[in-house]
């Protein structure tokens, strides 16, 4: 009863029907400058547009406060994504007087995540689904948060060395495929160690140019796996983020490390546990007291609810849904490991067939849904469209890098793996 959506109704209509997801908590305004751009260009297109605020508003019940309210929480995790897209087409055959001849989804981040969890839960729902980066493991992701913040809260990585780590990460990494170019095309095959490879401070000493002992074993703790019991919960995160993007500022900045105070993916995570995971209200939980061993299992309901995991992709399969997942390896904000780790389950679950209805294409180099120094810059619809009404597979995506509107590199992005 409380989902707030829009659906912007072209003149021209092409008979498609096209829905975009949120950020973060999602209850974003409708009046947003990025909703705007987005009314736009669908209106340019001919498409019909839906966007919800999932059922909250993010200015009134800001990050996971919302979740307190078990209504709002279940609608956030899916049930708006189905009632908004079944709403918005009852309202497309009102005013047209005929139904949608196909329907598209696309988000990055949550709505990510919320283009898995249509895929998974309600098949029917949309012909093509492109999913962005999705934090489809959330609950997760905000244990590996805590594993970060506690590293960090031992033994803080200034972010003025971030540029000196980067360069000894590019100087390890950059040419292992084959060209020297400011990009690491797969992190997985660089074996960087901090503990080798990046230079020492003296004992009992600290300096720009170099490393402190604690520092080294922050770094490895950040670049390593979470595990629990002796197995890996979560994915270390892959190395190359810590570059600088265009704006001169390094990708961890701000997610990671924060100069002027707390990092997103803290504040994050600290509100994650205390409003939708432990959801004792009010509760002051601190990332400090997370235990590894004793909280996961408490973890159990809201990963049902909220994560978007789930290998069986069949009925979307059977019903010809086609879904296209894109991922940046130098993602500060998200592990790209995570959706490398999903993509193989769904083909280890459904076999070869996999590549006929899902692909997934890695971006090195971007940054969180883009930016970086890869090229990030590429046509996501236009060939989803043509996947599902020429079946057409994407077996290429031109990716281009594009700094201060001018496009100064192009490349092929391929098919996973």
């Amino acid at each position: 009863p409380e989902i707030r959506f829009e659906v912007d109704l072209p003149g021209s209509w092409n008979r498609r029907f096209y829905m975009t997801g949120n950020g973060g908590f999602a209850g974003e305004s409708f009046d947003s400058p990025q909703r705007a751009n987005a009314r736009v260009a669908a209106m340019r297109r001919g498409l019909v547009l839906a966007v919800s605020d999932t059922g909250h508003d993010a200015s009134i019940e800001p990050l996971a406060t919302f979740a307190q309210n078990r209504q709002k929480l279940l609608d956030y995790a899916f049930r708006s994504l189905h009632t908004t897209a079944v709403t918005a087409k009852q309202l497309i055959t009102a005013y047209y007087g005929v139904g949608p001849s196909r329907s598209y989804f696309e988000g990055c981040s949550t709505g990510g995540r919320q283009a898995l969890i249509l895929a998974q839960r309600f098949p029917e729902d949309f012909d093509g689904i492109i999913s962005g980066a999705p934090v489809l493991n959330f609950s997760g992701t905000m244990v590996g948060y805590a594993g970060m913040t506690q590293a960090l809260a031992a033994a803080p990585i200034p972010y003025a060395k971030l540029s000196l780590l980067a360069d000894r990460i590019y100087s390890c990494c950059d040419e292992l495929d084959g060209l020297k170019d400011g990009l690491i095309d797969d992190p997985r095959r660089c074996d960087f160690r901090a503990a080798r490879d990046l230079p020492k401070c003296a004992e009992g000493a600290d300096s720009p140019d170099c490393f402190t002992a604690p520092q080294i074993v922050t770094l490895e703790k950040i670049y390593g796996d979470v595990t629990i019991s002796g197995k890996r919960f979560f994915p270390g995160w892959p190395v190359g983020a810590e570059i600088a993007g265009a704006n001169g500022r390094s990708g961890w900045d701000n997610w990671i490390i924060n100069e002027k105070g707390q990092s997103i993916s803290v504040t994050f995570a600290e509100s994650f546990f205390r409003y939708m995971a432990f959801s004792e209200k009010n509760q002051k939980f601190d990332l400090a007291r997370f235990d590894f061993e004793k909280d996961p299992p408490r973890l159990e309901w809201i990963h049902g609810v909220l994560d978007a995991t789930d290998p069986d992709l069949s009925r979307f399969r059977d019903r010809g849904g086609k879904l296209l997942m894109y991922f940046g390896w130098a993602d500060p904000a998200l592990n790209p490991q995570m959706g490398v780790d999903y993509y193989e389950s769904v083909l280890a679950r459904m076999g070869t067939a996999t590549t006929g209805f899902f692909r997934l294409f890695m971006v090195p180099g971007m940054f969180h849904c883009g930016g970086g120094v890869g090229c990030a810059s590429f046509e996501k619809l236009t060939p989803l469209v043509q996947w599902v009404e020429q079946g057409a597979a994407p077996e290429r995506i031109v990716g281009s890098r594009i700094v201060n509107g001018k496009t100064v590199r192009t490349r092929p992005l391929c098919p996973y793996p």
